[in-house]
C-alpha cells in the first residue's frame, strides 16, 4: 500500500537530479554561466552535488519498497 508514494517520490526525485545534472553538464561544455552573478565553479559544483544528492534520494527511496 506505501509502494505507491515510495515510486513517485523516487522516480520524482531522480528525474530531478538527472536533469540537473544534464542541464549543468552542457552548460559547463558550452562554457555558459549555471548560475547568473555566481562564480561559475562555485555554481557549477553546488548544482552538480545538488543532482547527486537528488539521485541518492531517490535511489534511497527505490531501495526502501
Amino acid at each position: 500500500m506505501e509502494s505507491g508514494p515510495a515510486i513517485f517520490a523516487g522516480m520524482m526525485f531522480a528525474l530531478f537530479g538527472g536533469g540537473l545534472l544534464v542541464w549543468t553538464a552542457v552548460r559547463v561544455r558550452q562554457r555558459q554561466p549555471v548560475s547568473d552573478g555566481v562564480s561559475p565553479v562555485a555554481s557549477a559544483t553546488v548544482a552538480t552535488l545538488a543532482a547527486v544528492a537528488a539521485l541518492a534520494v531517490g535511489a534511497w527511496c527505490f531501495t526502501h519498497l
